[in-house]
């Protein structure tokens, strides 16, 4: 399986990741507008989708969405910035029917609206539940670059490189904080957001 467009494609950041450590080899950053023709190439390409998850961190909400192949062991992460003020981004779930209780369960947990969605009624919450139980206070909200490691970026624009800064000269880099039960080196589970 080739996923060689993955070179060409318009990105925030294109990031080869480290599959023992994170389970991923691609990891994309790209902007919503970009989104269903990024999914498009991996529908096309023979990928399916294993989920969507949204991290809230204090740049905004990050939805992630996890891809692999079954002939061409290799997984693949979209990664798509929203803003707490506007957290909208289409539908996938005209491509990849099974995105449909994914992006629902992140709507109940995070109030992410995907437009277009066929149903959006709660998956989880009741009909009339008014909040979103997975939404931090924004004074517990940490930054992405706190929480994740970026992989070794091939390609980013000067926004994710603000993200992710590079230290100074002389400066120690910092690590993403370590969770429970991840990774030592890289703070990361398998399954790295």
């Amino acid at each position: 399986m080739s996923v060689e467009w993955i070179q060409e494609f318009p990105v925030i950041a294109r990031s080869r990741m480290a599959p023992e450590r994170t389970g991923l080899v691609h990891s994309l950053f790209i902007d919503p507008q970009e989104l269903l023709n990024a999914v498009r190439h991996l529908h096309d390409g023979g990928y399916f989708i294993e989920d969507v998850s949204v991290v809230d961190a204090s740049e905004g909400f990050l939805v992630v969405y996890h891809f692999d192949h079954d002939a061409t062991p290799g997984r693949i992460a979209l990664r798509v910035l929203l803003s707490h003020a506007k957290p909208e981004v289409p539908t996938i779930s005209g491509i990849f029917s099974g995105a449909d209780w994914h992006e629902r369960e992140c709507h109940d947990f995070f109030g992410v609206i995907f437009t277009g969605h066929p149903n959006p009624a709660p998956l989880l919450l009741p009909e009339d539940a008014d909040f979103h139980p997975l939404l931090k206070k924004p004074e517990e909200r940490k930054r992405l670059a706190d929480i994740m490691a970026p992989g070794e970026v091939e390609t980013a624009t000067p926004a994710f490189e603000a993200l992710f800064p590079k230290p100074s000269e002389g400066e120690v880099p910092t690590k993403p904080a370590k969770k429970a039960l991840g990774d030592k080196e890289t703070g990361s589970s398998n399954g790295e957001a």
